[in-house]
């Protein structure tokens, strides 16, 4: 579903991503691991189409992210770690302007939106203006409009940040049902202890270059991934 082969991107002298590798088939939820600074958000940016890279190459059910960008957008969705949302409109106005913009048919996104909208709790403040939201209101309303199109890749920079534990809890449920229906998750988190019981497979990055991947059970062995982590980290100091 998701091919990174060989990414390297540089912010002048610095390199951000040095050439990064990895593959995310259709089922799984794929978790990127790393500290602050280490290349994550670059790499998922430049997987969903937003930031070019130097060298390597990206493809998304089996399409170039370079050589057809607006294809590969058609089969995803991307929520940033802070997502910028136009405040102006109304939540449900938002909610429709994301569905117009992938061409869902009308009586879908109606259910789609009823039934995200309770599942979160927001259903009753669609009407708003999103500049009255929480952060945590926006979040949630992010991950709506996500959904909306039924995407086959999902690829989200530290979703759970802001989330009140109810809604952490519904989009853990939410992203495992999108895999069992063979799509696909990619994305970012510090919640060692999210990661470890919800993914299949997990990358650890530090300073652009890949310290391990694989499935989470191989990865962390006997011991906890929060452990790995650090002793990775400590080993490559």
């Amino acid at each position: 579903m998701l091919n990174i082969k060989n990414l390297t991107k540089s912010y002048g002298d610095k390199k951000a991503v040095d050439d990064l590798s990895l593959h995310i088939a259709p089922g799984e939820i794929y978790g990127f691991i790393g500290h602050n600074g280490a290349g994550k958000t670059t790499t998922i940016k430049a997987c969903a189409g937003i930031l070019q890279f130097d060298t390597g190459e990206i493809k998304i059910d089996g399409i170039d992210v370079k050589k057809d960008p607006i294809a590969c957008k058609r089969r995803l969705a991307y929520i940033p770690d802070n997502p910028d949302l136009y405040e102006f409109m109304s939540g449900i106005k938002y909610l429709n302007f994301i569905a117009d913009i992938f061409g869902v048919e009308k009586e879908t996104r109606a259910r789609r939106i009823a039934r995200y909208g309770d599942i979160f709790g927001l259903t009753g403040d669609l009407a708003q203006p999103i500049s009255a939201y929480s952060h945590g209101m926006k979040q949630k309303l992010a991950i709506i409009s996500s959904w909306l199109h039924e995407p086959k890749l999902i690829i989200m920079d530290e979703p759970f940040v802001g989330l009140d534990p109810k809604a952490a809890h519904q989009l853990k449920e939410m992203m495992r049902e999108h895999c069992d229906r063979g799509g696909a998750i990619f994305f970012s988190t510090h919640v060692l202890e999210v990661a470890e019981k919800l993914c299949d497979k997990v990358a650890i990055i530090k300073e652009g270059r890949l310290v391990t991947s694989g499935r989470m059970e191989q990865v962390k062995g006997d011991a906890s991934l929060e452990d790995v982590f650090l002793e990775l980290e400590d080993e490559n100091a």
